[in-house]
Formats: C-alpha cells, sequence, structure tokens
C-alpha cells in the first residue's frame, strides 16, 4: 500500500477523509458516507510503514507512549492532517485532506457578514459545528480575506498547521502546537507579547484557553476561533459552563463586551448528490444580544437571532430553507438536518400553498 496512491484516488473521488485499519480495506469519506476504495485488505505492517513516513522519527516515541498522534503531511495530491492512534487490532490512522487552495468566503457560500467580521479590528468571532462541517476552510478563508484586505501581523496557533498561508498584504506567522509551542494556553499567552493584530485559534479546548483568548480580544484584538457545539446560542452556554460557578458572572459580562459574532454550520448533502452544501447559522453581537448575554438570558438568543435579519443574523432552520427552496437540497435532508423539524415542516407547506394557491 502507498499512501500517496491512495490519496490520490481519493482526491479525484472527491473524498475528505481516508480511514486505515488493519484488517480492513482503505475507506474514503466522499459526501458524508464512507466508501470502499478498492484496495486490498490492509495488514499491521502497511499501516506501521505508512507511518514511519508520514511521522518524522523524533516524533514516534510520543506515539508509542501516549497512543495516538496528531500531525501533518504535506503529499502531490494535497495537504492533509492526519491521527494515527493505537487500536484493539493494531495501528489506525485517519486522514482529513485539506487541499492547498484556500477558497473565497463567496465560493463556500457565507454570508455577506462574514465579510464585515474581517475587517474588524478586535472582538472575538467563533466558527462552530461539528467535526467534519468545514470549519477549519471557512476560518482559512476569512484569514486570506484579512491578509488580501488589510495590513497587519496574523498569528495562527494549529493542531496540527492545515492550510499554508502566504505573505500578502499580511505578515503571517502560523504555529503548529507542540512543535513550535508546548499547547493553545502557552502559545495564545506569548501571541499577546508577539505584536498581533489577528490570532487565530485553532480551537477553544480548555478553560485556560477560553479565557486567554476573551483576555486578548479584550486587550484590541481579533481572535477568531472554533468550538465544537451546534447552534450560536449552545455556543454561548459551552463557553460559559466551562468556568466555575463563582467566575461564570464575570466571563458572561466579559463575553457580552467582546462576542462580535458566530457562524455555526453543518454540511447537507446536495440535492443531485454531487457533494455538499453548507447551511450557516449567523448571530451577530447586537445591543440585545450583548445584554441576553450579560443577563444569563440565553435560552432567548433564538429568538433574537430569529428576529435579527437585519443585521445579519439568521438561523440555522432559515439557512436549510433557502438551500431548499433553491432546490440545492431535497427535502428529506432538509427535514433531516433542520433543528425543528415541526417548524420547517410546517414552513415547507405554507410556501407549497402560497405558491400553489
Amino acid at each position: 500500500m502507498d499512501i500517496d496512491t491512495l490519496l490520490r484516488k481519493a482526491v479525484q473521488m472527491g473524498a475528505s477523509d481516508i480511514h486505515l485499519a488493519p484488517g480492513a480495506k482503505p475507506m474514503a469519506r466522499i459526501n458524508g458516507s464512507l466508501r470502499d476504495l478498492d484496495e486490498a485488505h490492509l495488514l499491521k505492517e502497511d499501516i506501521e510503514k505508512t507511518m514511519e513516513r508520514v511521522v518524522p522519527r523524533e516524533d514516534r516515541g510520543i506515539l508509542a507512549d501516549k497512543g495516538e498522534f496528531d500531525c501533518s503531511y504535506p503529499s502531490m495530491y494535497g495537504r492533509c492532517r492526519v491521527n494515527f492512534f493505537k487500536e484493539r487490532r493494531g495501528l489506525s490512522a485517519a486522514f482529513r485532506i485539506v487541499g492547498s487552495d484556500i477558497p473565497s468566503l463567496e465560493k463556500l457560500g457565507l454570508p455577506p457578514v462574514a465579510d464585515i467580521f474581517c475587517g474588524l479590528k478586535k472582538g472575538l468571532v467563533l466558527v462552530t459545528g461539528p467535526t467534519g462541517s468545514g470549519k477549519s476552510t471557512t476560518l482559512a478563508s476569512m484569514i486570506d480575506r484579512i491578509n488580501t484586505t488589510r495590513e497587519g501581523h496574523i498569528i495562527t496557533l494549529e493542531d496540527p498547521v492545515e492550510y499554508i498561508h502566504k505573505h500578502k498584504k499580511c505578515v503571517i506567522s502560523q504555529r503548529e502546537i507542540t512543535k513550535d509551542s508546548i499547547g493553545f494556553p502557552s502559545a495564545l499567552r506569548s501571541a499577546l507579547r508577539q505584536d498581533p493584530d489577528v490570532i487565530l485559534v485553532g480551537e477553544m479546548r480548555d478553560l485556560e484557553t477560553i479565557s486567554t483568548a476573551i483576555t486578548a480580544a479584550e486587550t484590541g484584538h481579533l481572535v477568531l476561533s472554533t468550538l465544537h457545539t451546534s447552534g450560536a446560542a449552545k455556543t454561548v452556554d459551552r463557553i460559559i459552563d466551562v468556568f466555575p460557578p463563582h467566575q461564570q458572572s464575570q466571563v458572561r459580562l466579559q463575553l457580552s463586551m467582546v462576542l462580535e459574532g458566530i457562524i455555526s454550520q453543518q454540511l447537507l448533502p446536495k440535492a443531485d448528490e454531487s457533494g455538499r452544501e453548507a447551511a450557516f447559522e449567523v448571530m451577530t453581537g447586537t445591543p440585545a444580544i450583548r445584554n441576553l448575554i450579560r443577563e444569563g438570558k440565553t435560552h432567548m438568543l433564538q429568538n433574537q437571532i430569529q428576529t435579527g435579519s437585519g443585521a445579519g443574523m439568521r438561523t440555522m432552520d432559515a439557512a436549510i430553507l433557502k438551500l431548499f427552496e433553491n432546490k440545492k437540497i431535497t427535502r428529506e435532508n432538509a427535514l433531516a438536518f433542520a433543528h425543528d423539524r415541526e417548524a420547517v415542516l410546517k414552513e415547507m407547506t405554507m410556501n407549497i400553498r402560497l405558491v400553489t394557491g
């Protein structure tokens, strides 16, 4: 088995991931589903040889000691984010195909407010969604827009570095966690002393990283990051709940002051089965939103998003309905991915009656 041959085949098939496991055939995730790459069943030795090719010799001890290891692999068919991990049958691996070209905001279908976020001088902007929903690509596109339209210093903290950015109008410093710094909290604290204008934090994983990111936004930097949450309101709750109860009131106040926006996204299968279409929920930091966060009334955020279209806001269900009305996704998938299935179904029925009658 040659990993570059598998990557070439996977890229040609439009895959987003490759899975390698001993005793199984190599599998690729295409349009959200795993498919056979029509190769021989893998032996333990096949995956071990792949690991030796991908993981630097000096890092193999980490994999042996910890049982998992993240790294990047710059193949000729696209840059990959790789995770090797031990399991019952031996060593397994997951390759996320990142690609080399950074798509524009328009190509991704991001709402116009994303471009406004890129023009901010300070504050916190979050991109959220489940694993594999394209958060890293959205952030890379936003960083590229900033790099193209503004002058400044951009620092990215990633684990591992995915998209490679070139210096355009900005100076870009891309730091890989574990290689260039011991961890996100340490790298983020250090970034504040490196004269940044924009800081990208690959993921806000823990209390210390979240706290430092909020502080960075408070002190006049634009901070972009991701969270594995579904929906803007749940994202706010997740951030606050990370902190001990006695600190949550202060965190709500800080967050209400620095949060400029949340883009929550998911990928839905296209109606013609040619790929996947992105649906985006958007919450912006209006005075009403800030007031609800400060007062701890996060359960009312969704209603505010529904009525905030004038400020660039929209709910996930509204985005899904729009995709359905434009015939980009099927009715079945629209209902399957909707947060409030009954409300979406009711809206569909009303729209059909308006069109026919």
